[in-house]
């Protein structure tokens, strides 16, 4: 058996087994955590009522956080011309086509999300087998392939985030850190989960949303009430 922390411990009398929380009360009880050494993240984790054999019923998407992650993202832009000087306007760490498609064929992948122009893909797609398994390919469904590269870099600078359900119908979205107030994780974390629905796919029949929990880096999830998230 896994040996837990003490802080993990110290956490874990704070948490109720088996009581089910409102949203609210969840991240009260964050809150009430004993602090690590570093601002930890905070993961919304649901389980789908999709079927992953299904490929209609892969959920794929965006959600802009209101209150951003928390975190600093580095953002590549693959684009020329005017696009170039628009997505330098905007914050993206590393502009430039060619120069940077060689660098990443040698390894460097020092950047968090790749922004696109359309004219740009053919040369990229190259790029599958590094950039596939990693998650770092642009794709239409992501918002990273764009004619507008300056409003994509700006929203995704700004808080706006992928989410793509699992092999197992899973999907674990951050939502904030624990340096956030309470009010910033609870917005943030309802607007996961309304994306979520806006984006259920039609032929997902019975509950969607079969189980919500909500959970620190290194701390106990507590499974949370779906209509305190939806309402």
């Amino acid at each position: 058996m896994k040996k837990r922390s003490k802080r993990y411990e110290e956490r874990a009398k704070l948490v109720e087994v088996g009581k089910v929380y409102s949203l609210e009360n969840a991240v009260k009880v964050i809150k009430q955590f004993p602090k690590a050494k570093f601002d930890e993240s905070i993961e919304i984790s649901i389980q789908l009522g999709v079927d992953p054999a299904k490929a209609e019923e892969n959920l794929r998407g965006t959600v802009s956080l209101p209150h951003g992650t928390g975190k600093s993202v580095k953002v590549l832009c693959i684009c020329k011309g005017e696009e170039a000087k628009a997505a330098q306007t905007a914050g993206a760490d590393y502009i430039g086509t060619d120069e940077y498609m060689t660098k990443i064929q040698e390894g460097w992948l020092d950047f968090d999300v790749i922004v696109a122009h359309p004219d740009m893909m053919r040369e990229l797609s190259k790029l599958g087998r590094v950039l596939g398994p990693k998650g770092l390919m642009p794709s239409p469904k992501a918002g990273t392939v764009v004619m507008d590269v300056a409003k994509a870099v700006k929203e995704i600078k700004k808080g706006k985030i992928e989410f793509k359900s699992d092999k197992t119908g899973g999907l674990h979205v951050a939502c904030g850190k624990m340096s956030f107030s309470e009010q910033a994780i609870i917005e943030n974390a309802k607007s996961v989960v309304r994306s979520l629905v806006d984006h259920r796919p039609s032929s997902v029949k019975g509950e969607f949303l079969k189980s919500v929990c909500i959970a620190t880096s290194q701390g106990p999830g507590m499974k949370l009430e779906t209509g305190s998230l939806l309402s």
